[in-house]
């Protein structure tokens, strides 16, 4: 397609726009030729340097749990259609306490080859709370706990709970066939 050519105004303002970019790939970054631009007194883009790619992060310890459920176990997650195998309750310990109970019985969860475990953590803090939080405490913890225990590479994902087996006081830990 031939379009039309660019005035002297549109050349100079075309040559910052192009001078700005920047390439989402710079290893195959194209430079870009001298042309008309230059003509009409509209000054020549810089030149694009490549740049090396970052080093990739280091691998954590374990692998952390996030979203690796497929759509029908989410969907039967939310409608409340998953019977927890085991339940943790954390009501009522001290963190260090109920940071012990949720390690000792992951662990007892993990031998009987459990699928989903229900973990009863209490409500979460209210979000006007500063940390350290008087209410959800132990909430606010459990996810540092879970992804820097000893069972990290054993959770599949963490979600949340249904109403019935306990709404925003509980989470659901989908573990990892034992093979896997």
């Amino acid at each position: 397609m031939a379009g039309r050519r660019l005035d002297p105004g549109e050349a100079a303002l075309w040559a910052r726009v192009v001078s700005a970019v920047r390439p989402l790939h710079p290893a195959r970054a194209v430079p870009v030729a001298p042309s008309a631009l230059e003509k009409h007194g509209a000054p020549a883009p810089k030149p694009v340097r490549a740049r090396p790619h970052a080093a990739p992060p280091a691998p954590a310890r374990a692998r952390t749990p996030g979203p690796t459920l497929d759509a029908s176990w989410d969907r039967r997650l939310s409608r409340g259609l998953v019977s927890p195998e085991s339940t943790i309750d954390l009501h009522g310990h001290t963190l260090q306490s109920a940071h012990l109970l949720l390690d000792q019985r992951l662990g007892q969860a993990i031998r009987q080859g459990d699928r989903v475990v229900l973990l009863v953590t209490g409500n979460p803090p209210r979000p006007e709370s500063e940390r350290p939080h008087a209410r959800g405490a132990i909430r606010a913890a459990v996810g540092d706990w879970i992804v820097a225990g000893r069972h990290a590479d054993r959770i599949a994902s963490i979600r949340p709970a249904h109403p019935r087996h306990g709404g925003q006081g509980a989470l659901y830990l989908i573990l990892r066939r034992s093979g896997s």
